[in-house]
């Protein structure tokens, strides 16, 4: 089965309101890049996919994508996570592609091995329809989902989106199919991902190294301000 890989991205700008308590807009939107920028980089490393898909309507991510490698489908006006993916399977079923692997730009944890492991939990001479899901570590959220054909079940991204993909496949009478990855199962949204990732974090990405020192600057802020 080829897999194209498809990460779907919005402007950062006004990125990551949940983080809001603990970093102001403009870390908020450095962060976001350079979580996308360390996924981008790990997907296109990894071995065995087709090639590797961008949604977005946003000129910077354009360029960021290009410049790293991958193909760019252009969102005419940009919409949720839900309907840029959408959007973008759809083109990827016309253009032929056999299977999608969806995957969000707010990864900072993965590598190239994580995508690689979830590849090979496709069975070998596997046809469509076939749906593989990733939970997020909660399993409230889904993180990744490979899909055959690419439009094979509705998608809900968003709070228990998880146990919707779940009916979704069920509804089709297919085999149930899920993996469970650390990496790709910690997607920062709220203060808390934020501290799981430091916990566990390596400093071989640029998201490391910057969410460290804004956390440590932050931390010196609030410290500064209970002595007033």
């Amino acid at each position: 089965m080829k897999v194209s890989a498809l990460i779907p991205v919005k402007g950062f700008r006004n990125a990551k309101q949940r983080l809001s308590l603990l970093l102001d807009a403009a870390d908020r939107e450095n962060l976001a890049e350079a979580m996308f920028r360390d996924v981008l980089r790990e997907v296109t490393r990894a071995r065995g996919l087709e090639a590797t898909f961008v949604v977005t309507g946003n000129d910077k991510v354009t360029k960021i994508a290009a410049a790293l490698g991958a193909q760019v489908i252009r969102e005419p006006v940009e919409t949720g996570e839900t309907g840029a993916v959408n959007f973008a399977r759809l083109e990827l079923k016309r253009a032929g592609r056999e299977a999608v692997l969806i995957l969000p730009g707010d990864m900072p944890l993965v590598r190239a091995s994580d995508i690689e492991q979830v590849l090979a939990q496709v069975p070998d001479g596997v046809t469509a329809p076939f749906a593989l899901l990733v939970p997020s570590h909660d399993r409230l959220g889904t993180n990744a989902l490979l899909l055959a054909p690419p439009d094979v079940i509705r998608l809900r991204f968003g709070y228990d989106s998880f146990s919707y993909h779940l009916s979704q496949v069920s509804a089709l009478g297919l085999p149930l199919r899920f993996f469970e990855n650390e990496s790709i199962g910690l997607d920062i949204d709220e203060p808390k991902d934020l501290e799981r990732f430091l916990a566990i974090g390596s400093e071989d990405g640029e998201a490391f190294e910057l969410a460290h020192q804004m956390v440590t600057e932050a931390d010196a802020r609030a410290r500064r301000a209970g002595g007033a």
